[in-house]
């Protein structure tokens, strides 16, 4: 599914080249002639899963409406060590000003999708879903859960206006978890799920009790953590459970999936190195 908001993406590339471009490439200027051509391509330099190249594209569209790249593999798709990624042909200039944008795109989009995958496979035979949180990098927040999306990942809810999430800090300043869901639902009404924090099994009770769609657990042991879900489910069936936490690694999510949690989500995708892409340019 591709839900990139092409507005949107304008918009954040043009802030992008601002950045990076300031008055103009002066180092190009100097010492190419202008209309000089020249070709390029986006080479791997590791194993991964492909992601930005959309990004990419509108870098170099936005600096040259007549730009095209030319891919030779797909948003999503799992690629080796030095596959050519895409290729383009046009002013060297305009080539030379996008280079570091579309690769620190692709770069990050990149690693975000391959680490999300390796999540994913690592977890795979569970009933788990990963999915991505809002610890993501200002600006680039569509960018990174579109790349979740491309590894396999799930999305969860994109901003505060996107769903209800009552907190341990939302339950200390609004007189406890039962208060808390009943404002919500009286507020918001049937058609938003709401989540709540909990941390033991009387806070399970209460937000449940309460009409608790869903609950959210950090920082818990996973043999705790198993007999937290297990109780409520006991409680209701049909509620669905996560756990976030930074303490989520690829070492030990396994672990996590077998308590029987139904999500997990994992900040540490959006965080991850940059994956090896080269840009190479030549005359022509």
């Amino acid at each position: 599914m591709n839900w990139l908001d092409e507005g949107v993406l304008y918009s954040q590339v043009g802030v992008f080249l601002r950045e990076d471009l300031g008055r103009g490439d002066i180092t190009s200027q100097a010492i190419i002639e202008r209309n000089t051509r020249a070709r390029a391509r986006f080479v791997a330099g590791e194993k991964m899963v492909v992601a930005g190249l959309e990004a990419a594209e509108e870098v170099f569209l936005t600096l040259d409406s007549q730009q095209q790249l030319e891919s030779f593999v797909s948003e999503g798709e799992e690629i080796d060590a030095g596959k050519v990624i895409a290729r383009l042909q046009g002013f060297a200039d305009v080539l030379l000003a996008g280079e570091r944008v579309a690769l620190n795109l692709m770069q990050r989009l990149s690693a975000t999708a391959t680490l999300t995958n390796r999540y994913v496979r690592a977890i795979e035979g569970t009933k788990a879903l990963i999915y991505d949180t809002r610890q993501t990098t200002p600006g680039m927040r569509m960018l990174e859960k579109y790349a979740v999306m491309l590894g396999g990942g799930c999305s969860h809810r994109f901003g505060l206006d996107d769903g209800v999430v009552i907190t341990s800090n939302h339950i200390a300043v609004s007189g406890g978890i039962s208060a808390a869901v009943a404002n919500a639902r009286e507020k918001l009404g049937q058609f938003h799920k709401i989540e709540v924090q909990v941390t033991n099994q009387s806070e399970i009770r209460d937000a449940l009790n309460s009409g608790a769609d869903l609950l959210l657990f950090e920082n818990t042991p996973p043999q705790d953590l198993a007999q937290l879900v297990s109780f409520a489910h006991e409680v209701s069936p049909a509620v669905k459970t996560e756990y976030s936490a930074f303490d989520i690694t690829l070492e030990n999510v396994r672990t996590y999936a077998e308590t029987g949690i139904d999500l997990i989500g994992a900040p540490g995708l959006t965080t991850s190195r940059p994956m090896m892409v080269t840009f190479q340019i030549q005359p022509g």
